[in-house]
Protein backbone atom coordinates (compact mmCIF):
# COMPACT_ATOMS: atom_id res chain seq x y z
CA UNK A 1 0.00 0.00 0.00
CA UNK A 2 1.36 3.30 -0.77
CA UNK A 3 1.52 6.28 1.52
CA UNK A 4 0.33 8.99 0.32
CA UNK A 5 0.26 12.63 1.95
CA UNK A 6 -3.04 14.07 2.94
CA UNK A 7 -4.82 15.81 0.16
CA UNK A 8 -3.61 19.68 0.04
CA UNK A 9 -6.34 22.85 0.00
CA UNK A 10 -8.71 20.36 2.47
CA UNK A 11 -9.34 21.24 6.25
CA UNK A 12 -8.12 17.96 8.18
CA UNK A 13 -8.53 17.20 11.75
CA UNK A 14 -5.58 15.67 12.20
CA UNK A 15 -5.85 13.19 15.32
CA UNK A 16 -8.69 11.55 13.25
CA UNK A 17 -6.34 11.10 10.11
CA UNK A 18 -5.49 7.99 11.22
CA UNK A 19 -6.94 4.64 13.49
CA UNK A 20 -5.18 2.72 16.57
CA UNK A 21 -4.36 -1.02 15.32
CA UNK A 22 -4.20 -3.46 17.56
CA UNK A 23 -0.99 -4.77 18.79
CA UNK A 24 0.55 -2.20 15.86
CA UNK A 25 2.21 1.50 15.12
CA UNK A 26 0.80 3.00 12.57
CA UNK A 27 2.47 5.55 10.26
CA UNK A 28 1.23 7.90 7.35
CA UNK A 29 2.50 10.79 5.69
CA UNK A 30 1.63 14.31 5.88
CA UNK A 31 3.51 15.74 3.74
CA UNK A 32 7.06 14.10 1.91
CA UNK A 33 9.64 16.09 0.53
CA UNK A 34 13.41 16.01 -0.14
CA UNK A 35 13.73 18.38 2.77
CA UNK A 36 11.99 16.67 5.32
CA UNK A 37 8.71 14.82 6.78
CA UNK A 38 5.60 15.50 8.73
CA UNK A 39 4.34 12.17 9.74
CA UNK A 40 1.33 11.25 11.92
CA UNK A 41 1.72 7.98 13.19
CA UNK A 42 -0.56 5.65 15.99
CA UNK A 43 0.94 3.20 18.68
CA UNK A 44 -0.91 0.47 20.31
CA UNK A 45 -0.31 -0.04 24.03
CA UNK A 46 3.40 -2.11 24.26
CA UNK A 47 4.24 -1.12 20.89
CA UNK A 48 7.88 0.53 20.34
CA UNK A 49 10.32 1.87 18.07
CA UNK A 50 13.08 0.48 17.56
CA UNK A 51 16.31 2.52 19.14
CA UNK A 52 17.66 4.40 16.50
CA UNK A 53 19.88 7.45 15.75
CA UNK A 54 19.01 10.13 13.16
CA UNK A 55 20.77 12.35 11.54
CA UNK A 56 18.31 15.54 11.70
CA UNK A 57 16.10 16.99 14.50
CA UNK A 58 12.91 15.79 15.23
CA UNK A 59 9.91 17.42 16.88
CA UNK A 60 7.65 14.84 18.25
CA UNK A 61 4.00 16.24 19.22
CA UNK A 62 1.90 14.28 20.70
CA UNK A 63 -1.94 15.10 19.88
CA UNK A 64 -3.49 11.97 21.34
CA UNK A 65 -2.35 9.99 25.12
CA UNK A 66 1.02 9.45 26.07
CA UNK A 67 4.25 8.56 24.91
CA UNK A 68 7.76 7.45 26.40
CA UNK A 69 10.46 8.87 24.97
CA UNK A 70 14.04 7.79 25.60
CA UNK A 71 16.47 10.30 24.86
CA UNK A 72 20.48 9.27 25.29
CA UNK A 73 18.56 7.04 28.30
CA UNK A 74 16.74 10.01 30.02
CA UNK A 75 13.06 9.30 29.88
CA UNK A 76 10.39 12.03 29.21
CA UNK A 77 6.85 11.20 29.47
CA UNK A 78 5.15 13.22 27.10
CA UNK A 79 1.05 14.17 27.27
CA UNK A 80 -1.30 15.50 24.79
CA UNK A 81 -0.84 18.71 23.88
CA UNK A 82 3.29 18.24 24.46
CA UNK A 83 5.69 18.67 22.48
CA UNK A 84 9.50 17.43 22.60
CA UNK A 85 12.86 18.22 19.91
CA UNK A 86 14.78 15.21 19.67
CA UNK A 87 18.38 16.12 19.31
CA UNK A 88 20.44 14.72 16.06
CA UNK A 89 22.65 11.82 16.44
CA UNK A 90 21.26 10.91 19.64
CA UNK A 91 19.55 7.59 20.18
CA UNK A 92 16.65 7.20 21.08
CA UNK A 93 13.39 5.07 21.97
CA UNK A 94 9.56 5.80 21.57
CA UNK A 95 7.39 4.20 23.49
CA UNK A 96 3.67 3.38 24.38
CA UNK A 97 3.34 2.70 27.83
CA UNK A 98 -0.40 3.52 26.69
CA UNK A 99 -1.52 4.09 23.79
CA UNK A 100 -1.02 7.45 21.87
CA UNK A 101 -1.17 9.28 18.23
CA UNK A 102 2.19 12.02 17.60
CA UNK A 103 3.04 14.45 14.60
CA UNK A 104 6.49 13.61 13.70
CA UNK A 105 8.10 16.97 12.08
CA UNK A 106 12.05 16.34 10.11
CA UNK A 107 13.41 19.36 8.44
CA UNK A 108 16.45 18.54 6.60
CA UNK A 109 18.09 21.89 6.44
CA UNK A 110 21.68 21.58 5.87
CA UNK A 111 21.64 17.95 5.21
CA UNK A 112 20.56 17.96 1.88
CA UNK A 113 22.37 14.92 0.66
CA UNK A 114 21.14 12.79 3.24
CA UNK A 115 17.88 10.80 3.13
CA UNK A 116 15.53 9.70 6.05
Amino acid sequence: MKNQELEKSLKHKLVDTIDYVPGSVVMKAILKKKTGIVAISSFDSGEALTSKTSPFDNLIQIIDGEAEIIINEQSNIIETGHAIIIPAHTRNIVMANKRFKMISIIIKSGYEDVSI
